[in-house]
Order: structure tokens, then sequence, then C-alpha cells
């Protein structure tokens, strides 16, 4: 998280680790014609909102930004930033807003770490930096979690030569553990994973990742099982879960279900209505809606979440009321639409990215009568509500932000927009400007 300033030639400035209404002494390190950043040399007064940090390394580190505020601060700075994008970019007077909904425990919270390798070196990336910083310990990860990374690194200490590029993790609910190893092509890798048994008793499965050649993630490539089950489960509102390793699935399992419960009541379902739930993942929010509702059809470009998805339809007896397409989002569901129908609720849940615009534009074609929107981020939230609402289809209901990632500037957001109820012509959006672009 970043302070923002004001010099007196009237520029921004950006600085790290500064906190409103703060006097500090600052070092000016970059310079743009707007705007320039400053590293944080010291502060004459402090706000009220500063603390101590309980984490040695996050001064250094690149995961957790906001240790040095309280955490209730962390909370009020979300919710302002997802009003800021839904009125400065989605054009949206004065928007409806709930208080973030915040952790009853932030620390210990995530189920899923992704820890760097290179080398001997394993750990996690120094901020705005691709350096490994060592740590022997992340207050956001399960213990298992850190356990698995010592392992690696004990074993990474004694090697020549090393293949590994990331350690993966997933612990579920009941604390069972789930490794995958990222690695450039094949390789043996059994005397590892003879260590990560003897070390973790919680250790389920194991899994190998062979990379491509271009990977553009930690998970991007090929797993192939090399010990345990095939799948990890887990839990969420009472529903059962099989997730494949490279399945998304929310890093805060108790965050993710006041989440699936907000896009719940905002789907406000009578147990007749016909939903599509794009981007659909594993099928948590699917099946959640699923218990309400006649039919939800999901849609996922993701084969092995799909295949998880349906596999999770079965867990819960929910077969009969689902329906899981592979595809594109873009590609699937004007087809589909134009051959099952209308549907009554669309639940978007994109990537960060935001969704498509030929996305937008059908579901604007199929004019469902609520549009439950849950993003993970507040710039591509508010530019795609825009183009929604500026179809002139659509009245903003209301936002939820949601803290799913703990002292970090990342948010969750479930909104809602609903039908105008009016005959209305559908003229295609053209941005006015560059805004939506931001």
């Amino acid at each position: 998280m970043k302070g923002v300033g004001r010099l007196s030639d009237g520029r921004v400035v950006f600085i790290p680790g500064a906190l409103p209404g703060e006097c500090a002494e600052i070092e000016i390190v970059r310079q743009k014609e707007r705007f320039c950043e400053a590293l944080l040399i010291s502060i004459a007064g402090a706000s009220a909102d500063r603390q101590e940090s309980a984490c040695p390394y996050s001064e250094r580190c690149g995961g957790c930004a906001a240790r040095h505020m309280r955490y209730e601060a962390t909370l009020r700075y979300k919710r302002t930033r997802v009003f800021d994008a839904l009125s400065r970019i989605g054009r949206i007077e004065t928007p409806a807003m709930h208080d973030t909904i915040g952790c009853a425990n932030p620390q210990r919270c995530r189920n899923k770490a992704e820890y760097a390798i290179s080398g001997t070196r394993i750990g996690t990336l120094a901020a705005a930096s691709h350096e490994i910083l060592e740590i022997d310990d992340c207050l956001l990860q399960k213990e298992s979690s850190v356990q698995a990374m010592l392992a690696v690194r004990s074993w990474l200490r004694g090697r020549q030569t090393n293949p590994l590029r990331y350690l993966v993790t997933r612990v579920n609910c009941f604390g069972d553990l789930c490794a995958v190893l990222s690695a450039d092509g094949r390789c043996d890798l059994s005397d590892l994973v003879r260590v990560l048994r003897e070390r973790l008793p919680s250790l389920c499965s194991v899994f190998r990742c062979d990379l491509n050649q271009h990977y553009k993630h930690a998970l991007d490539g090929n797993c192939v099982k090399l010990y345990g089950s095939d799948a990890i489960e887990d839990t969420l509102c009472g529903l059962r879960f099989s997730l494949s390793p490279q399945s998304f699935f929310q890093v805060n399992t108790a965050q993710a279900e006041a989440l699936c419960r907000k896009a719940v009541e905002y789907a406000n379902l009578t147990g007749s209505e016909t939903v599509y739930d794009l981007y659909c993942g594993v099928g948590t929010i699917s099946l959640c809606l699923a218990q309400n509702a006649a039919r939800v059809t999901g849609i996922e470009i993701i084969p092995q979440a799909i295949d998880n998805a349906r596999v999770n339809a079965l867990k819960n007896s929910l077969q009969d009321r689902t329906l899981f397409l592979c595809g594109d989002v873009a590609k699937v569901l004007p087809g589909r639409a134009s051959k099952a129908g209308s549907a009554d609720t669309v639940i978007l849940d994109p990537p960060r990215s935001g969704c498509d615009r030929r996305v937008l534009e059908a579901v604007s074609a199929i004019r469902p009568e609520r549009i439950v929107y849950v993003s993970c981020d507040p710039g591509t939230l508010a530019r795609d509500l825009r183009v929604l609402l500026e179809s002139g289809s659509y009245r903003f209901g209301e936002a939820q932000p949601v803290d799913m990632f703990p002292w970090t500037e990342h948010v969750e957001t479930v909104c809602c927009l609903y039908h105008q109820k009016k005959d209305y012509i559908s003229v295609p959006y053209e941005p006015k400007d560059a805004e939506y672009l931001k």
C-alpha cells in the first residue's frame, strides 16, 4: 500500500509505507510529468492507525504491504478503494456500499501458498523484485505449508543442480496438505518425495508440474501425480469440493464462505430460477446457488476445473440441477443462450483482468433480472459495470467488499445489478475516453 501526497508543484507523489495524515521525510526516486515515486525516510508524526509489524520480513517481502497498519484501518482503506473505483471509473454517483467484511482472525488464514525457488534458495519474492527472500515463517500461511517449504530448502542445500522453480502448497480445512513441485521439464524427484513424506505427517499428495517453455505462473504446465490422492477435498458452506492441483479455489476459506453467502443473498433465488455462472471454476458458487435454483449452468475454460465441478455436483447430490460446460465464456455463452434461452440470474466471477467485452454484450442480450458480479479487482469491476449500466438496461444495487487477502491492498467485491424492467433498444457501447482502459 502506498501513501499519497502532493508536492509544491502540484504533482502527486506515491510513498510506500506512509499513512494518511502523517508528516514524513521522503526521498524522490522516480519522477514523471504528472507524478513521482518516493522512499519513506522518517515520520515526524505517526498516524493513530500505525502499528509495529508482527512479521520480521514485512518491510522486505512483497506479500504483506500493510502490516504497519491496524487491521481495522486496512478494512476502511479497502472500502474506500472500491468506492473510488465505482465512482470514478464506473461513474456511479455515490454507490451504495457496506463496510468491508473482515477476517475473524487475519493470521494463518490462507489455504494456498506459492514459494519461489532458484538454485538452492526458496522463499517469497522481495517487494518490487524477483529476488528470493529466504523466510523461516509466513504468518499468512498454515504451519504445515511453512514446514513443507523448510523441508524443500533442506533438500535443495545438498544438491549441485536444481530443476525446481516453485513449491505450491494447499491445506484443506481438515489439515491435509497437497504439495506441487513445479520444474523445468521432467525430472526425478523421488528422493524429495521421500523427504516430504518423512517430515510432513499431514501430507496427502505430491505432484510434479512440468512447466511449459514460456510459463506464465507457477502451475502453467502438465501435472503428474507422484504420491497420494488424485485430488484434495475441502468444504465450503457445508458442501464438499474435490480440487485438482491446477483448479482455482479461493485462498481464504472463511472469507470465501462470506463471499458465497453474499452472492446467494443477491441472487435472491426462490427455487424456480435458471442461472448462468460464468467463469465458474470448480463450481463453488454454482453449487451454493443450485440448492435454491431450478437449473445452474456453469462455464469455465479450464478442463480440470470443469472435471472437478462435475464431480463436486455428484458429491453433493446436485447433478440434476447443474450443467457444467468447458470453453471460453465469450464463445460458449452466446451459443448456449440462443439454444437454451434466457436466464433469470447471471453470476460473473472473472479473473483479475475482468470480463471479455463479448461476454458483457452477451449478458446484456440475455436480459437477466439480476446480475451478480464477483471481482478481485476494483478497477476492472468498475469498468465492466459501466458498460452494463450505460446500456440503459440496469441500475446499480449495492456493493459488499470482502477482505480475502489480509494485510494487502487486494480486495474482493460482490455487487448486484437489477434490470430496469422497461423496453429499451440495445446500443453498442463505445468508451468516451481512455478512462475505460484504466
